[in-house]
C-alpha cells in the first residue's frame, strides 16, 4: 500500500526476447484493437498485454529505447515478444537487422 501521492504503487515487469517490425503491407489495415495501423506512429503488437499499455522497448545490441502503445496482437513467431511499427524500429536502430534482442518494461496494474 502506498501512502505518498508521488510514489507509484504499480510494480514494473520486464520480459526479454526478440523483436521484429511490421512489413509495409500492414500499413492502413485494422489492428486487433480496432485502430488503423500506421507505420509512422509509435505502436506495437504484443500477444497478451491489454490494449493501450505503454511499454518501453530497449534494444539490447545498442541500448537505445523507445516508448510504444500496444494496439495489436502478435507476433506469432516462437521467441518473439513484440512487433514494432517502423517508426519505433527506426528509433531503436533495428531496421537493418529486422529481428533483434530486446527487453520490454511496463507497469503491471
Amino acid at each position: 500500500m502506498c501512502f505518498l501521492a508521488f510514489l507509484s504503487c504499480s510494480r514494473k515487469v520486464s520480459e526479454t526476447g526478440s523483436a521484429s517490425y511490421y512489413a509495409d503491407s500492414f500499413n492502413g489495415r485494422q489492428t486487433a484493437s480496432g485502430a488503423i495501423f500506421r507505420q509512422h506512429k509509435k505502436t506495437a503488437a504484443h500477444p497478451s498485454l491489454p490494449f493501450g499499455t505503454k511499454v518501453r522497448v530497449t534494444n539490447l545490441k545498442n541500448g537505445r529505447k523507445v516508448k510504444v502503445h500496444i494496439n495489436d496482437r502478435g507476433p506469432f513467431v516462437q521467441g518473439r515478444i513484440i512487433d514494432l511499427s517502423k517508426k519505433s524500429a527506426k528509433k531503436i536502430g533495428m531496421l537493418k537487422d529486422g529481428v533483434i534482442p530486446v527487453t520490454i518494461t511496463y507497469k503491471k496494474k
